[in-house]
């Protein structure tokens, strides 16, 4: 590291707790009637919503307040005002987001093209750095990365002309369901399965709240016993089972999460946004309610690290955790918390899950708040830079850390615990240089992941990473002064000698101490008569 310029290091901040709450149930025992008119008032809304977001593409940069009332006025026309909002609503956000994911392409094309051209800069066969690549192994790599850089500077023109025309490319449904429809034997589908499912993914049963009105939500509307209710769309009144275009379901639903919090909202008529959906895999409805929440008000950082914290190192399977105390010392075992990333969508999100779960149950035994990488690997995932290392690619593509990082700052949030985010710049390789030998002896044999936590925890408590440095090796003693890398600059006292503590040097107890002591001295003295012995005279 002497001859590589460091990087500057963010200072530790708390991270602010989520903005919203989002809760699920299942829409039990629907007799037919009730998923009849669930599919039909589904797909009526979901061929508006697709017909809105196709006007919203079309116009690109050129939308205004006045296009988004004259779209709002003729999807009213065909289902009500309020379904209006929310389509109109839904296709702003929709396109909004596709906005956002064109710029962070550009920005990876960008990355892109930059790598290939200082690496094609280089000779051919020269070695990289840790924190630069080198050029390509073989002329054939070579000249294979030329005309990718061609084919990447295409790319980015053609995106770039997009970009500034504010056109964007968008599927209701997703994308990837839409090719899956080319690969029905991979995917291990039929094609009427195919159908089912991209029929219910395009479906729109979606509400808006809307503070002061009943309940929360006129369009869908759950009362406090639990009963639903849907404003019929206008060419779909005649389903109506209940006055003024309602149709109500014959179930009644529960929350089991924060049912108290629902419950206080919808009884003082403050909004909640409802969503139903149909899981064409276990052939399931299931009813979302959603909600915002005011911003948690975070504490200080001095008083998230005051009785010490909680240091975590984010692994491929694992979660590494150690604890330590304010003056960053680490406490006790270190923990580790395993999770399987194979598998399911479902699967890997309940295995992070739960490996939160035990984390944040051990923190809030302690009382201590948890300090985290603040990682961000979308830089660092490009095969560009690492080349033939696929391995090392999908190993840290496969790392669920905004997922992860998101989980846990809104679990933490409910539990009442602080997440303290630092810089990951250079805790694997300095928590290793300064505490894994340290730290490991014959029954303990400490992992760099562990020393990384410890890193990442000192940092966070706004300590060096190295440890306290120790005396000259010629004089362990007082002599020259005691040294410290943990005190701070304005301590008083920390270039002082240790404070002279009567006693033995071993700061031992001394005797006649404690009411059971005893005579301790007599085993230290020899034997002596009780009289004087008189001297031997000789004859």
């Amino acid at each position: 590291m002497r001859g590589e310029p460091l990087r500057t290091i963010a200072a530790p901040f708390v991270a602010v707790g989520p903005s919203g709450v989002a809760i699920r149930t299942r829409l039990k025992h629907l007799s037919a009637d009730d998923e009849e008119v669930l599919r039909l008032v589904g797909a009526h809304l979901g061929s508006l919503a697709s017909k809105d977001l196709k006007r919203r593409c079309a116009e690109g940069l050129e939308h205004s307040a006045d296009r988004w009332a004259e779209r709002k006025r003729a999807l009213t026309e065909e289902s009500s005002s309020r379904w209006a909002g929310s389509i109109t609503k839904a296709t702003h956000d929709q396109w909004a987001l596709a906005r956002r994911a064109r710029s962070a392409h550009l920005q990876s094309l960008e990355a892109s093209i930059k790598m290939i051209a200082h690496r094609l800069s280089l000779p051919v066969g020269e070695k990289g750095t840790k924190r630069a690549p080198g050029g390509y192994r073989t002329r054939q790599e070579w000249f294979q990365k030329t005309r990718r850089l061609r084919l990447l500077e295409d790319r980015l023109e053609r995106e770039r002309a997009d970009h500034e025309m504010g056109r964007v490319r968008v599927v209701r449904g997703g994308k990837r369901l839409l090719n899956t429809r080319h690969h029905l034997d991979a995917a291990q589908l039929t094609e009427h399965a195919w159908r089912r499912r991209w029929e219910a993914e395009r479906w729109f049963l979606r509400a808006d709240g809307e503070s002061g009105k009943r309940f929360g939500n006129e369009t869908i509307r759950v009362t406090p016993d639990g009963t639903v209710s849907i404003k019929l769309p206008a060419p779909l009144a005649h389903l109506a089972n209940a006055p003024h275009g309602r149709y109500v379901l014959a179930p009644t639903v529960v929350f089991h999460h924060r049912s108290d919090e629902w419950a206080d909202r919808i009884t003082t008529n403050r909004s909640v946004a409802y969503r139903i959906h149909y899981d064409t895999d276990r052939s399931r409805w299931y009813l979302t309610a959603s909600w915002t929440i005011p911003p948690i008000k975070t504490v200080p950082l001095d008083v998230a690290r005051a009785r010490g914290l909680i240091g975590v190192d984010t692994n491929a399977d694992h979660l590494a955790a150690w604890r330590l105390d304010q003056h960053g010392n680490p406490c006790g075992q270190p923990r580790r918390f395993f999770y399987d990333l194979s598998g399911t969508a479902m699967h890997r999100d309940a295995q992070v899950r739960h490996a939160l779960i035990r984390l944040l149950h051990w923190a809030q035994r302690h009382d201590l708040s948890i300090a985290i990488e603040d990682l961000d690997f979308s830089a660092e995932k490009t095969r560009e830079k690492h080349g033939r290392q696929k391995r090392f690619r999908r190993l840290i593509s496969g790392m669920p850390v905004s997922k992860l990082r998101a989980r846990l700052v809104s679990m933490a949030a409910e539990l009442g615990i602080t997440i303290i985010a630092v810089d990951p710049a250079y805790t694997s390789r300095w928590g290793a240089q300064h505490w894994q030998k340290p730290l490991t002896h014959t029954t303990r044999k400490t992992s760099r992941h562990d020393a990384a936590s410890i890193a990442i925890g000192r940092r966070a408590l706004g300590h060096r990473i190295r440890r306290r440095t120790a005396p000259p090796s010629a004089h362990q003693s007082d002599g020259q002064e005691h040294r410290t890398a943990q005190a701070g600059h304005g301590a008083p006292g920390r270039e002082g000698t240790r404070p002279r503590i009567p006693g033995p040097r071993t700061r031992s107890t001394g005797t006649r101490r404690g009411a059971n002591a005893g005579d301790q001295d007599a085993q230290h003295r020899s034997e002596r008569p009780t009289e004087p012995v008189q001297p031997m005279l000789s004859p």
